[in-house]
């Protein structure tokens, strides 16, 4: 069993911490933010200490990472801290659910997180700093780079290629064989059948409310 400080002291920080105590193989001992942003000297009652002196109380000799932050910025905030984690020497772990189902032969990137209930299908590829939340889908052949977020019930379906710092919104979906260029945002339940252009905003149609109230409705 390793011992593991996690990088951040919001919800999905109190998420990850819960997932890595209960089904995995690392203990987390601690958390740790930068210094302008610790409002307190603890978090779920472990210490959270300034990520500019982590190294002094968690040295990286003995302590490994995980950076538990999400899609702000499109992930550049994550992947800024990740980069600098990795150069003040940390190893930096992944949490893949037991419940979820890894059928590639690839490894994945460092810093993933594979929620339950996920399919990775034989042949995808999953880099680094990559967030696939719970029930989403990656096909065969798929590519996902780094930095990418993945929301629950997502579906990038077979030889897609979804470039770096891209997010896929909930219930989305990604046709086969198509790129989604990098830094592309995919709304919630949106359908993406052609490939995207970089920074490129696809969200889909609006849900409208009726002049009908829901018992003037058969159903």
């Amino acid at each position: 069993m390793s011992r593991i400080v996690i990088f951040g002291a919001q919800q999905f920080a109190e998420r990850v911490h819960c997932y890595f105590t209960g089904d995995s193989q690392h203990e987390v001992v601690a958390f740790t933010v930068d210094r302008a942003y610790r409002e307190a000297d603890s978090f779920l009652d472990l210490p959270l200490v300034d990520f500019e002196s982590v190294t002094q109380r968690y040295p990286p000799s003995s302590y490994k990472m995980f950076i538990a932050l999400g899609y702000s910025r499109m992930s550049k905030l994550s992947a800024e801290k990740y980069f600098q984690a990795k150069e003040l020497g940390y190893e930096l772990v992944s949490y893949i659910s037991s419940r979820c189902m890894v059928l590639t032969d690839y490894p994945l990137g460092d810093n993933c997180f594979v929620g339950e209930g996920s399919i990775i299908q034989p042949f995808a590829r999953i880099g680094s700093n990559v967030k696939l939340l719970a029930a989403s889908h990656i096909s065969h052949h798929a590519v996902i780079e780094d930095h990418c977020y993945v929301s629950p019930n997502a579906m990038v379906l077979g030889n897609a290629h979804v470039c770096s710092y891209c997010f896929i919104g909930a219930s989305a979906t990604v046709r086969n064989g198509i790129t989604v260029a990098p830094e592309t945002l995919v709304g919630a339940g949106a359908l993406i059948m052609e490939d995207t252009v970089e920074k490129g905003v696809y969200v889909p149609p609006r849900s409208v409310l009726l002049d009908r109230k829901s018992d003037e409705i058969e159903i």
